[in-house]
């Protein structure tokens, strides 16, 4: 079967820098929706459509087609006081960009009173290099065109 709008692709992926230095190896195999639904990189549905199951591909992603460029706009400050207990640095929390929509912040440092956040992707701004290998192909089921997104064993779950 070949890889097409509303189609499960369930693949192995490494993720590392241009310099050959690995961010990320996926430990399982990964299934998602394909066919603009948003669950992967739109570069990664583009390489892969019209495949089958045994292909590879190795591509390279600018900040722009990754996670974005980053965005200054997204460093906040806050008192510690206003601070959840528990985060350290390092670690996420949800708060909202300036425009009041709901954002992931990562605690940069703590410093004194004051807590530095980023709510850029932490791959923002970092040309990539994605290792791909397509191991199923499968029609999708109703229910997860519905949901838009893969359901079962390395898909979503509910």
């Amino acid at each position: 079967m070949k890889i097409e709008k509303d189609t499960v692709v369930t693949l192995r992926y490494k993720v590392s820098d241009l310099q050959g230095k690995l961010i990320e190896e996926a430990k399982e195999p990964s299934a998602y929706l394909h066919g603009g639904y948003g669950n992967t990189l739109a570069g990664i549905e583009a390489a892969l459509q019209g495949q089958e199951a045994g292909y590879q591909i190795t591509l390279q992603l600018q900040p722009a087609d990754a996670f974005g460029e980053r965005d200054e706009g997204l460093l906040q400050t806050i008192s510690r006081k206003d601070f959840p207990p528990g985060v350290k640095v390092g670690g996420q929390l949800m708060g909202r960009d300036a425009e009041g929509h709901e954002q992931a912040f990562t605690v940069m440092k703590i410093k004194g009173d004051t807590v530095f956040l980023d709510g850029n992707h932490p791959l923002a701004g970092k040309a990539l290099r994605f290792s791909l290998k397509v191991l199923e192909v499968r029609a999708a089921t109703p229910e997860e065109v519905t949901h838009k997104h893969a359901h079962g064993a390395h898909g979503h779950h509910h």
